[in-house]
């Protein structure tokens, strides 16, 4: 791969035009996801600049998830970000069905609900719900685990209607009649515990999305409470937004179609 020399009498920094030069090789297509990315000491020697020039040109390209290293291996070209669309009300199935989505199921059970669980689906005292927990792949890569909780009293008999291949909102829908309306949906940033990155394949303390959704019929009923945790490296969120009007709200940009709100992580995510 050859990178075309450096402006040096350019006000933008070298390494930054090392990124540009190495992310133009991978829109391009000549570097393609898996890849290897030219050395830090192929490029300093390549482009005559320092090693330490080199490494941050590396280092902000896998910041940004387009690279990632392997320690003793070097630096490699990321797979394309997935799409998580927060303005459609989707089952990941629908939004990996071009990536051969699957999911493997960690556990399927009648239990009784945590607290937030049973306030948001507006349970009873005694009342229990499916509970189903799962590793969400696409591509045959884990992407997501997810726990949905519904109510045992909606849902007679899930366990044996319910199948992994389909999608269960589809299940939802052919078996109860049941058709998701709406959904609130609320993402924050974090960190990978030890047992979501074993279950993801990812390092303890990479950047992970957090959502927890809730769905409702058109009557308002709650039907579902859900909390998923999205790999940071594989998803980035698309949100439209549209302007809301001029009024006192003038100047605020609303999500057409949810409300949701994203809170930082205060420790830095990767």
């Amino acid at each position: 791969m050859i990178l075309s020399a450096l402006d040096r009498a350019s006000v933008i920094p070298l390494y930054y035009q090392i990124r540009q030069r190495l992310l133009d090789q991978i829109s391009s297509g000549t570097l393609r996801p898996g890849q290897p990315i030219p050395s830090e000491q192929r490029i300093s020697a390549r482009l005559r600049v320092s090693r330490m020039t080199a490494r941050q040109a590396l280092r902000s390209l896998c910041e940004d998830g387009l690279a990632y290293s392997r320690r003793g291996k070097g630096t490699f070209v990321a797979e394309q970000k997935q799409e998580r669309n927060i303005n459609q009300l989707l089952s990941f199935t629908e939004e990996m069905k071009s990536h051969g989505a699957r999911s493997r199921l960690l556990s399927f059970s009648a239990a009784d609900p945590d607290r937030e669980a049973a306030r948001v689906l507006q349970l009873g005292r005694r009342e229990k719900v499916f509970q189903i927990r799962r590793v969400r792949l696409a591509d045959s890569v884990p992407m997501a685990i997810e726990t949905s909780c519904l109510p045992v009293r909606l849902f007679p008999g899930l366990g044996e209607k319910f199948t992994l291949r389909g999608s269960l909102y589809e299940t939802l829908a052919q078996r109860y009649g049941v058709q998701l309306y709406a959904a609130d949906e609320i993402v924050e940033a974090g960190l990978a515990s030890s047992d979501d990155a074993r279950l993801l394949q990812i390092s303890p303390g990479s950047p992970v999305f957090h959502f927890t959704r809730t769905c409702y019929l058109k009557s308002g009923q709650p039907v579902e409470y859900v909390r998923s945790i999205y790999r940071g490296d594989r998803f980035k969120i698309v949100a439209r937004l549209t302007h809301q009007g001029r009024s006192e709200t003038e100047g605020k940009l609303i999500s057409r179609t949810k409300r949701w709100s994203i809170k930082a992580d205060r420790q830095r995510a990767g």
